[in-house]
C-alpha cells in the first residue's frame, strides 16, 4: 500500500516491491519496520505507520533506507 508513496518520494518506479521480513513497534497507532526487495540484488528498509482504526487513515510511508543488502539487520530508524 505504501509502494506509490515510495515511487513518488524516489522519483521513479519500481517493477518489483517484495516484503521479505517486519518488524513492529506499539505507539499511538503501529510503525512497521519492513525490509522490501526492490530488485534482483537491492533491498530498503521502509517504516511505516498505521494510526488506531478510529482514524480511519491508511498507512503512510514516514521513511526509509536505501542501499541496504538481504543480511542488513532490520534495525528501528
Amino acid at each position: 500500500q505504501v509502494k506509490p508513496q515510495f515511487e513518488r518520494k524516489q522519483n521513479r518506479t519500481y517493477d518489483m516491491f517484495k516484503a521479505i521480513v517486519y518488524r513492529t513497534q506499539v505507539v499511538a497507532g503501529m510503525n512497521y519496520f519492513i525490509k522490501v526487495q526492490d530488485s534482483d540484488n537491492d533491498y530498503v528498509h521502509v517504516r511505516v505507520f498505521q494510526s488506531l482504526p478510529h482514524e480511519n487513515q491508511g498507512p503512510s510511508l514516514v521513511s526509509f533506507q536505501t542501499g541496504k543488502t538481504r543480511d542488513d539487520p532490520l534495525t528501528y530508524f
